[in-house]
């Protein structure tokens, strides 16, 4: 029996472990989305609420946030400005439905819109991601 090898190229985004935290009051998109960056090696912790992302979130430990715009109780901007408070240079990603209709915040640093696919994340992430953070 023949032994065929197939070579994947893949790129330093997808190379590079990223420590990602997503925030999405819907779990089902939560749980999509961390099963998606998991296939390019991301290690990502997943939470419902804004108030429980603020408790987990600590300079330095996230590489970067991936959050929903229309949550209960704190929305996906005035969550961004809260870790932004913190930390400054975190680079934060709004995935929302609102993305053709929201204000630009200064807080968010990329904005995908629903539905998305593995491609529209990995765009993201290279677009925020410092370079240097990007290679193995």
């Amino acid at each position: 029996m023949a032994n065929i090898g197939v070579s994947v190229q893949m790129t330093s985004i997808e190379a590079s472990k990223l420590r990602i935290l997503v925030v999405d009051d819907e779990p089902a998109v939560g749980d999509t989305v961390k099963m998606l960056l998991k296939i390019d090696g991301h290690e990502v912790e997943t939470t419902n609420s804004s108030q429980e992302a603020l408790g987990i979130f600590e300079s330095g430990r996230f590489d970067l946030v991936f959050t929903d715009f229309a949550m209960p109780g704190m929305n996906g901007h005035q969550l961004a400005a809260a870790i932004k408070a913190e930390a400054p240079n975190q680079p934060v990603i709004m995935i929302t439905g609102h993305a053709g209709t929201l204000l630009p915040s200064p807080d968010v640093d990329y904005v995908v819109g629903k539905p998305f696919l593995l491609q529209h994340l990995r765009d993201a992430i290279a677009k925020v991601m410092p370079e240097e953070s990007l290679t193995i």
